[in-house]
Formats: C-alpha cells, structure tokens, sequence
C-alpha cells in the first residue's frame, strides 16, 4: 500500500522561506514522478513542481520558477519542496503525490495523494 506524508508547512512572512518534505513508502518509484500541487480557499488544486524518480528531470510552474527546487533523495524516498521569497499568494495546503504519465500538471493522472500540509504566508 502506497503512503505519502508531507511535513515541513507552517506560518512564514513573507520573503521568508519553507521546506516541504514528501515520505512514500509501500513500493519501488523508479517509474513514477512526484509532483507538488497546492489548493488555496476557494480555488482549484494548482500544479507546483514535478521530479521524475529516476532522472531527477524538474518542472515548475512559472510562478515558482527561480523562488522553489524540488529535490529527491532516493535513498530515503523523500520529495523535498525548498521555498523561497515566499509571496503571500503562495498560502495554500500543499500537497504531494505520485505519477506514472508524464502530464505533469494534470492532478488527474495522479494516483495516490498525501494528506496535505498548511503553508501560510503573512504580509
């Protein structure tokens, strides 16, 4: 059984920066991607960032572009989201989950999600 756990969110100014870490546990990834999305009040879930488990090939959004890295260790299987130059349009749960199509941005070719993890950025 595939689990993913998200931790690292939390109340940041903005400016400020976060870490966002991403467990999966329950098989081999070599053929999956991960991917990062976030879900604001009101708004629908949103494509943050996306690693391929084996090559380690990035995607990103265009408003994260250049403030946020995902990153992966594979020996720990664990997704990292570093954050930067948080603005306060980037306060969302975020969340991570697994991939075997390469539509990275669509949320429906996802398979299994984490819970979610509350980022808040203050003014």
């Amino acid at each position: 059984q595939v689990q993913l756990v998200e931790s690292g969110g939390g109340l940041v100014q903005a400016g400020g920066s976060l870490r966002l870490s991403c467990a999966a546990s329950g098989r081999t990834f070599s053929s999956y991607a991960m991917g990062w999305f976030r879900q604001a009040p009101g708004k629908e879930r949103e494509f943050v960032a996306a690693i391929t488990w084996s090559a380690g090939t990035t995607y990103y959004t265009d408003s994260v572009k250049g403030r946020f890295t995902i990153s992966r260790d594979n020996a720990k299987n664990t997704v990292s989201l570093s954050m930067n130059s948080l603005k306060t349009e980037d306060t969302a749960v975020y969340y991570c989950a697994l991939t075997r199509s390469t539509h990275w941005g669509r949320p429906t070719t996802y398979n299994y999600w984490g819970q979610g993890t509350q980022v808040t950025v203050s003014s």
